[in-house]
């Protein structure tokens, strides 16, 4: 029960001064190896100011420590956050879900959450799938232990880290293990530590949308995945215009069959979780006029279907 109220720990930030003096070289100098080499690499806060995870930096002083140069120190740092990947990686090979877990323990001390789901559970997802395949019964295991730990996540998102911002997700994946389902997990779980409030539905469902989505409001639409065939997802997402009017309408990761949607100005989503979350945060922020579902199902219908 404890693991499932707090499956991450607290990430520890610092300010461009305060990683430099850990350091112990000026912000300017900090500021110059994040340029010539990309780390450490700081979010930013929401005055758009750096901040360090305690982690990149601690891995980068001790490497200097060690009397390396500054590129050998970045090349050492960078290895050892690459041995969180191999760390879950083996974990899942060998169908071990609490060491599993301690392994994304371990990554999230050097890293944010976004980026620990993104460099790590996703790539360590992907890393099992290309050496079993997707029928193969690691495949079953890391990709159940994944969506897991994602919805999971999801669940500590408070109200409070929210803003008004509504997103119906049309979800087209086949089930859970979809290649696709945990980044569409995760795309959820980024747009709502972003800001907005995800309203998550499988495409199968169409009756009675009007009930689903009376109290929301909806602000734009996702149909994510690329199970589900044009016709089924052309259904759902004229139910959903029925029943809300005409919102910005966004795709991600529909496969590549299906870049060419009839969607009057859909947005292609990129398939990095948390670059679509900000992009589609973005867009039902600041809509553009004629992005619509259009006025039937035949508008959602693929190019050449």
């Amino acid at each position: 029960m404890e693991a499932e109220r707090r499956p991450f720990h607290v990430m520890r930030y610092l300010k461009t001064s305060e990683a430099a003096a850990l350091l112990n070289v000026s912000p300017n100098t900090l500021r110059a190896w994040e340029r010539r080499f990309g780390f450490p690499r700081p979010q930013r806060s929401p005055g758009r100011h750096r901040l360090y995870t305690h982690g990149e930096i601690a891995a980068l002083r001790d490497a200097l420590l060690d009397g390396l140069s500054i590129s050998s120190a970045v090349s050492r740092a960078r290895e050892g956050l690459g041995a969180d990947t191999n760390a879950l990686v083996g974990a899942l090979n060998a169908f071990d879900g609490p060491r599993a877990d301690n392994a994304l323990e371990g990554a999230l001390a050097l890293r944010s959450l976004d980026r620990t789901v993104q460099e790590v559970l996703l790539n360590s997802l992907d890393e099992v799938a290309r050496r079993h395949g997707t029928e193969s019964v690691q495949w079953a295991f890391a990709a159940r232990w994944g969506n897991s730990w994602l919805r999971r996540a999801q669940r500590l998102v408070t109200p409070g880290m929210q803003s008004t911002a509504t997103i119906v997700l049309g979800d087209a994946t086949r089930d859970e293990l979809d290649p696709d389902a945990a980044y569409v997990r995760a795309l959820e779980l980024l747009a709502m530590r972003a800001g907005a409030r995800v309203m998550g539905l499988s495409v199968r469902g169409i009756a009675n949308m009007s009930e689903a989505l009376a109290t929301q409001r909806p602000d734009g639409v996702i149909i994510a995945g690329g199970a589900m065939s044009d016709d089924a997802v052309a259904r759902w997402a004229y139910a959903v215009r029925l029943a809300s009017g005409p919102l910005p309408v966004a795709i991600y990761r529909r496969g590549p069959q299906r870049t060419r949607v009839r969607t009057t100005g859909a947005t292609m989503l990129p398939g990095t979780p948390g670059e679509a979350a900000r992009q589609m945060i973005d867009l039902v922020s600041h809509p553009v006029t004629g992005i619509t579902t259009g006025t039937s199902p035949a508008r959602f219908a693929a190019d050449g279907a």
